[in-house]
């Protein structure tokens, strides 16, 4: 085991710790209720993707600078049913982005406008929590699915379980997710170890390269949706624990450290719009990088923000 694993091991358990004292301190929330941010989510934000115009892609893809902010990533990923999606990673401690041009994932997912939300579980069994609470929130027929991750010989290894409220949607869909323990033993997950029974955290799941880089996590992001992917998607976040507020035109969701704001679009409206990140160190001065039709603006301060314009 690394030096850096040792040290990530010995950190989550602290964190365990940490997170078993507050619990028996704190007090149970009915369902139903919104919980205080963070306290009992049983999802948080894992990562979200969305659908830029090609010109934004491509910037994207190319960017040095990005090469250098981020641990940073472009790969094709074959998924079940022999799936295949492109996307731009940016990989965080906990959180990540996903990044497609138009075309890059098959279906009406790939059109421009697109996104999509997965949240996740870290412990074995919390996404059965999770789908046992929905018919509390008015989804009495979720739809549950295996992804499978197929690492190039032609054996997919099973990837996660994932549970959506609907299989009907206009261009955003979210996901409860929990990682499956098989990707977590094959090697080439590049994953670290447990540092408890049941652990399947974004920590673990994620690699550490975000340490060589500013950025660390995202912690806001905002989309432009439907009404009627706004309506099946609260009930999902709030199953799972996050802090959610109805607001004037969408809603707002939080897990304690990344903040979701939904903004209801009519369809032609709809896409990804800000990106909140947190960096491993204060930048001192100001930076502007016009990436496509996107302005990243670095510092000053641990923070960064992203902007994509009118559909990408």
């Amino acid at each position: 085991m690394t030096n850096r694993r040792r040290t990530r091991t010995v950190l989550k358990l602290l964190a365990l710790v940490f997170a078993l004292v507050t619990t028996a301190a704190g007090t149970a929330t009915a369902a139903g209720t919104a919980t205080a941010a963070g306290q009992s989510a049983l999802l948080r934000f894992n990562h979200s993707y969305g659908v830029l115009d090609r010109e934004t892609a491509d910037a994207i893809e190319h960017s040095a600078y990005l090469q250098e902010f981020a641990n940073f990533q472009v790969r094709t990923t074959t998924g079940a049913g022999g799936e295949k999606w492109t996307g731009r990673y940016l990989m965080g401690r906990e959180t990540y982005l996903e990044l497609f041009g138009v075309g890059d994932v098959p279906g009406k997912d790939g059109n421009l406008g697109s996104a999509g939300l997965g949240v996740s579980v870290e412990r074995t069994g919390q996404l059965s929590s999770v789908i046992g609470r929905l018919p509390d929130f008015g989804v009495a027929n979720p739809v549950k699915f295996l992804q499978t991750r197929d690492f190039g010989d032609g054996k997919p290894v099973p990837w996660f379980d994932a549970v959506f409220t609907t299989d009907q949607y206009d261009t955003f869909s979210a996901w409860g997710m929990e990682y499956r323990p098989e990707y977590f033993a094959d090697p080439r997950s590049n994953t670290g170890p447990a540092s408890c029974p049941g652990d399947v955290s974004r920590d673990r799941y994620l690699p550490d390269g975000y340490r060589d880089h500013l950025m660390r996590d995202v912690t806001g992001i905002r989309l432009g949706i439907t009404a009627r992917d706004l309506d099946s998607t609260l009930p999902l976040l709030r199953a799972g624990g996050m802090a959610v507020q109805t607001l004037p035109g969408g809603a707002v969701a939080s897990d304690g450290m990344t903040t979701i704001r939904f903004d209801a679009v009519p369809v032609d409206q709809v896409g990804l719009r800000q990106v909140d990140l947190a960096l491993n160190r204060p930048a001192g001065t100001r930076q502007v990088e016009q990436i496509g039709h996107s302005t990243l603006v670095v510092g000053p301060g641990a923070h960064a923000r992203w902007t994509f314009g009118p559909r990408g």
